[in-house]
């Protein structure tokens, strides 16, 4: 079993930056999957960003540069560096971890809300 627990969501201006933490337990990170969703009031959970267990990273077409995932295997915890927020970011973000061969992540976090002012 893995434990995901997120935190870092709060009330940001526009143009402003936040800085994500996805805590594990129960199991190492290292060698796994890990991603980043977020899904805004009445809209369906999207993919944001993932990282592998080698460090390859890959991005939603809106994160478009603004955005950074990474991780640190040492502290078993995983990070989103979300810079330039702009009022469409407003959303709870999740993370997952370990990928299944048909794409979906097994283990999920609850989930922290980012919350953007304009």
């Amino acid at each position: 079993q893995m434990y995901l627990e997120e935190s870092g969501g709060r009330l940001v201006q526009a143009g402003g930056s936040l800085r994500l933490s996805c805590e594990v337990s129960g199991r190492t990170l290292s060698g796994q999957f890990v991603a980043w969703f977020r899904q805004a009031p009445g809209k369906q959970r999207v993919f944001v960003a993932a990282i592998s267990g080698h460090g390859s990273t890959d991005y939603a077409d809106f994160v478009n540069g603004r955005f950074a995932i990474s991780r640190d295997n040492t502290k078993n915890t995983a990070y989103l560096q979300m810079n330039n927020l702009n009022t469409e970011d407003a959303a709870v973000y999740y993370c997952a971890a370990q990928r299944t061969y048909s794409g979906g992540y097994t283990f999920w976090g609850q989930g922290t809300q980012v919350t953007v002012a304009s």
